[in-house]
């Protein structure tokens, strides 16, 4: 008995084709990563795809996986650049304050010195007045009329040489020093030398102080100046031996100093007006030769010869 014919498959149910493996991956691929899956619509699907890869080409902006464009992670760099910078900024702010300052406090010192240093030397700080100090036996009128020169220099720029040069003509003056008083005083402050007699001579009597320099010459013997004998002159060790005992003697002991002498370091002797002779020696412990002689002085008034070579033993006479 023949087995019947099968009946014929509806067309509903013919076999489909098997999908492919490559289409299937990536269905799978955008399953997993949460993107809607849409069905294949074969031939049209491909067609689509083809659409999608021609506008990228031709200029628009791909969007990724997610979305996201290339301008939004292009703004989104631009933003995080920004954000960094200002972190940076607000970090740093406190040193560049602190540097602001100092540079600021920098400035001010540098514009006040040099507002200074432009106003001293400036007419606005000119001389006007020249005072001399510590003048006795010279005539202060006449050492100001020799500075006036100096009257309408800046202070900063009165010049020490000039000064010298028209001070030399005073041999009175050992030292001298300037003082600026803005906005116009100079002073000038002097230190006199201090004679210790007077040198007989063919050109009369010259008036010396202790280092030998000569302060004035007269044909007379000046009054309460004692004439000075040494051997060797104003270079010898025998003047400034003399020179250290005139000096260190007392105001009413040394006004009635007659004459002085010595021809060696170790032996001046002094002449008083009052006929009396003093042995001093050298000038070695002069301060208290001097108080031992002014004792003994008031003890022996009528000695003629008082020998304090050697203070611890005085011999009057």
């Amino acid at each position: 008995m023949r087995r019947p014919a099968p009946l014929p498959t509806p067309p509903e149910q013919q076999a489909k084709p098997a999908p492919d493996r490559s289409s299937r991956r990536a269905r799978d691929a955008r399953t997993e990563s949460g993107a809607a899956v849409q069905p294949a619509a074969g031939a049209a699907s491909a067609v689509e795809g083809v659409e999608e890869t021609r506008v990228d080409a031709a200029g628009a902006e791909p969007e990724s996986s997610d979305g996201l464009t290339a301008g939004d992670v292009w703004r989104a760099a631009r933003a995080r650049r920004k954000a960094l910078r200002a972190e940076i900024r607000r970090f740093t702010q406190r040193s560049r304050r602190r540097r602001l300052i100092w540079l600021c406090a920098v400035g001010a010192v540098v514009l006040l010195i040099g507002g200074s240093v432009a106003a001293a030397y400036s007419p606005l700080f000119a001389v006007e007045k020249i005072t001399v100090a510590g003048a006795s036996a010279l005539d202060a009128a006449a050492v100001e009329a020799a500075l006036a020169d100096q009257v309408g220099t800046p202070l900063a720029l009165v010049s020490e040489s000039e000064v010298k040069a028209a001070l030399i003509a005073f041999p009175l003056i050992e030292t001298y020093a300037l003082e600026a008083k803005p906005p116009h005083d100079l002073v000038v402050r002097i230190v006199e030398r201090t004679p210790i007699g007077v040198i007989e001579s063919g050109a009369g009597f010259t008036l010396v102080d202790a280092a030998g320099v000569a302060l004035s010459t007269t044909p007379d013997r000046p009054e309460g100046q004692p004439v000075i004998v040494v051997d060797g002159g104003i270079e010898s060790d025998a003047f400034e031996s003399v020179g250290l005992v005139v000096r260190s003697l007392p105001a009413d002991v040394r006004a009635i100093v007659t004459d002085v002498s010595a021809s060696t370091l170790d032996d001046v002797t002094l002449k008083l007006s009052s006929g009396l002779t003093v042995v001093w020696g050298s000038a070695d412990r002069s301060a208290l030769k001097a108080e031992v002689l002014a004792s003994t002085m008031l003890a022996n008034p009528a000695a003629r010869e008082i020998d304090v070579s050697s203070p611890e033993v005085v011999v009057a006479g």
